[in-house]
């Protein structure tokens, strides 16, 4: 296989969509919310769960955060 046919095979590789994890002071800072409400609308399912990255802290995925202001948006 020669170089250049290399570089053209691994231009054809799919780009796989990468996430941030967002801790909840950035996420009290993005919604607006405060660390209360944010938990009692978990508790009602009513906002994105957050992922645990340690044995006592989480972090939310910033693609579910997005999508949760983009649905909020689109419901006024």
């Amino acid at each position: 296989m020669n170089a250049h046919h290399h570089i053209a095979h691994q231009a054809v590789l799919p780009v796989l969509p990468t996430t941030r994890l967002l801790r909840l002071p950035l996420v009290l800072r993005v919604t607006g919310l405060g660390r209360s409400t944010i938990y009692r609308m978990i508790a009602k399912k009513q906002f994105p769960r957050p992922c645990r990255i340690g044995d006592r802290a989480v972090a939310w995925r910033q693609i579910d955060i997005d999508a949760w202001i983009d649905q909020r948006s689109t419901a006024l």
